[in-house]
């Protein structure tokens, strides 16, 4: 067989055997749709097959790669889009090796050292600044402050707030299950600020659509019957995060899921254990839930405040 209809069979099976989403698949699919034309130019006059990836064919792919432009844009991929891309590849070559098709070996895809992402977080003063922007005598904004409450509180993805219907949340435990990544459920917890919040929204609703958050704009399509035309999306709760956080004259680069960052800061702050935080967020690996401990580890104030001459004085 050849590469690309193999591509087309990994990728179903992402879906049917690895519970992956659209989101992911998508990706994927981009990420070896550019192995597939960067390396198929290396073969003359034939399609790519499994055989012809070799170590060679592997090293001229990542030089390619990092010299790879977007053609919008005109920029270079970051070195942890290249990670995106050989992590693919690397799936790719472990399910071939699966169905016992001779390729490379998947383990010589060493990924590039990628500068790991700054955490950009917000202070409990800061969150209480952004709230007190929002209006409460509209249904707007008691809309925009139940969802700034509820991604603060229950330290959601976006994508997983903008699923969740008016069953899916019980106000009075103040308790939920969501589905996050790889179709795995976990539980959410909020306060009763956030239940309260939520409460007064949908009490100012007036329609009976399903979906717990929606779009008030009058541009909306009324001809669907699905019940989720009016559902926001998530580049909407980023306009709306976004537009508060200027408004509250907060300079930092402030996103949804800024205020998941916020949550597990808050959480590790006041003395939560990393176990506990990782299970809140819903890591699979607790290294990810690690990326907070620099900046919320007390006893480096302690160290800070005790033997820099300047506190001293």
């Amino acid at each position: 067989m050849y590469i690309s209809e193999l591509i087309q069979d990994f990728l179903e099976s992402l879906e049917i055997e690895k519970g992956r989403s659209t989101r992911t698949i998508d990706n994927y699919s981009l990420y070896l749709d550019r192995f597939y034309t960067l390396c198929a130019e290396e073969i003359d006059g034939d399609d790519l097959k499994p055989k012809d990836i070799t170590p060679e064919m592997l090293r001229k792919y990542r030089l390619k790669l990092n010299r790879f432009e977007d053609n919008q844009n005109h920029e270079r991929l970051s070195a942890l889009t290249q990670s995106y891309h050989l992590i693919a590849l690397r799936g790719f070559l472990k399910y071939l090796a699966k169905r016992g098709i001779n390729s490379l070996d998947p383990s010589l895809v060493d990924l590039p050292r990628a500068a790991k992402k700054q955490v950009t977080f917000l202070h409990y003063d800061e969150i209480e600044r952004l709230l007190n922007e929002i209006p409460s005598d509209t249904e707007t904004g008691l809309r925009d402050r139940a969802i700034i409450e509820l991604l603060f509180s229950g330290g959601l993805r976006v994508s997983e707030l903008c699923n969740l219907n008016r069953d899916s949340i019980n106000l009075e435990r103040r308790e939920f299950v969501v589905r996050g990544k790889g179709r795995k459920d976990r539980p959410i917890f909020i306060d009763a600020s956030t239940a309260d919040c939520i409460k007064d929204y949908l009490d100012a609703r007036t329609d009976s659509l399903p979906a717990l958050f929606l779009n008030n704009s009058q541009n909306q399509q009324t001809t669907s019957t699905s019940g989720d035309y009016r559902r926001l999306t998530p580049r909407s709760i980023e306009r709306i995060v976004q537009n508060y956080t200027r408004k509250a004259g907060i300079t930092k680069h402030v996103t949804p899921h800024t205020l998941r960052h916020s949550f597990a800061t808050d959480l590790l702050m006041n003395g939560a254990d990393l176990r506990s935080v990782q299970s809140l967020l819903g890591h699979a690996n607790i290294a990810t839930t690690q990326i907070y401990t620099h900046v919320t580890d007390p006893h480096l104030r302690e160290v800070h405040e005790r033997f820099h001459s300047e506190t001293k004085q």
